[in-house]
């Protein structure tokens, strides 16, 4: 699934082609993805100007001069194909500018989704309302940290995955930042010292900058929107890299915490 370092880069690639542009045409394929595509997406998109893209955990946003925000997610497997030479297989939404531009949702599974929102209500819309600091942001800190780890023997892992506690971050990344801090995985989370929550802080930023510079990671179907794949996962220290060796000399291993695959070294994470 697309992380945030990925939908980061999407709504980069965006913002050029959009921002300030008048949308002449809006073209739905299906009436729906996960869930049911707006049934009034054409009439409120079609003749509005795009003042802004932006993110907010692993959603992208792009307002509108009506006061309107459209709101994307990638799911597993979709993406943005900008000026598209032709059609593809898949091809869900079109947005076509007054400038001859286009960007069209591609996503073969159909796992992401497509909402619209009065800008007003975005805040409070459900999938955001509970949602934690985003990891790039000011708030995101080590007392943030050191207050919602509290009294919790949880392992740190799971936490860092909970939207609740910090928006955005996904499985890769938190392998990543945790192999950077020297943080075990399955450290009791109400155990680390703030100290070692500033260097975990720190690690988290500095991984999710590189993925964003290097375009995202390569992994399954994710392409930016100019078609080019993105290159961090050839940085990646532990992900996917059980049996070969961490930066630090010892040996990347392999558990599963939570369903999900964690890829840590024991000797130098503790």
């Amino acid at each position: 699934m697309p992380e945030l370092p990925e939908v980061e880069t999407t709504v980069r690639g965006l913002a050029p082609v959009l921002t300030g542009q008048r949308l002449a045409r809006v073209v739905a394929n299906r009436a729906d993805l996960r869930r049911a595509m707006p049934v009034d997406l054409g009439q409120r998109l079609t003749g509005a100007t795009v003042t802004g893209l932006s993110r907010r955990a692993k959603y992208g946003l792009i307002e509108t001069d009506r006061a309107d925000t459209f709101i994307f997610h990638l799911g597993m497997s979709g993406r943005w194909r900008v000026d598209p030479a032709e059609p593809l297989a898949h091809d869900h939404l079109l947005l076509a500018t007054d400038a001859g531009r286009q960007v069209v949702l591609n996503d073969p599974r159909r796992f992401g989704s497509v909402d619209l929102l009065p800008t007003a209500e975005v805040a409070a819309w459900p999938p955001f309302a509970a949602l934690g600091p985003e990891p790039l942001g000011p708030d995101f800190t080590a007392e943030h940290l050191e207050r919602r780890f509290a009294g919790r023997i949880a392992p740190v892992k799971i936490l860092l995955l909970d939207q609740r506690i910090v928006a955005g971050l996904g499985n890769i990344y938190v392998c990543e930042a945790l192999n950077v801090a020297g943080i075990s995985p399955t450290r009791p989370a109400g155990q680390i010292a703030r100290e070692r929550l500033a260097a975990l802080v720190d690690a988290t930023r500095a991984v999710l900058l590189s993925a964003i510079e290097a375009g995202g990671s390569t992994l399954r179907d994710y392409a930016q929107p100019d078609g080019e794949l993105g290159y961090f996962s050839k940085q990646f220290r532990v992900y996917g890299r059980e049996g070969e060796a961490c930066p630090c000399g010892g040996v990347v291993e392999r558990r599963v915490d939570g369903g999900r695959s964690t890829f840590w070294c024991r000797s130098c994470q503790r």
